[in-house]
């Protein structure tokens, strides 16, 4: 039986609305939808959709994320490091030992990739 080798992202539906584990509201009343909307088979890869409301949480990465963003503004600072600011059609990597903050100055919509137990 063949299986899709390739699957285009649709609306975001049965999203956890739970925030992430390692992230801590620090600042505001921010809330998050994470819709993860593709698996690898082995699930070591996860892809899909993140929307947060504007606020600040302190973050604990354990795993490489890519993250394009669609729509909003963010301000992310590593703890001891210069703030960088995306928005939308920006991309980029966190690293799986990213600690810090995302400051959500617009409320966001980016698509992610993660590697996990990288």
């Amino acid at each position: 039986m063949a299986h899709n080798t390739v699957l285009k992202f649709g609306k975001v539906e049965n999203a956890d609305v739970n925030d992430l584990p390692g992230w801590v509201v620090v600042e505001g009343k921010p809330t998050m939808k994470t819709a993860v909307q593709h698996k690898t088979k082995d699930g070591k890869v996860l892809s899909g959709t993140w929307q947060a409301t504007p606020g600040t949480y302190h973050a604990s990465y354990t795993d490489y994320e890519f993250v394009h963003m669609i729509s909003g503004r963010i301000v992310i600072t590593p703890d001891g490091g210069e703030p960088v600011e995306v928005g939308p059609g920006d991309a980029f990597v966190v690293e799986a030992d990213f600690k810090g903050t995302w400051k959500i100055i617009e409320p966001v919509t980016k698509h992610f990739v993660v590697t996990v137990g990288s």
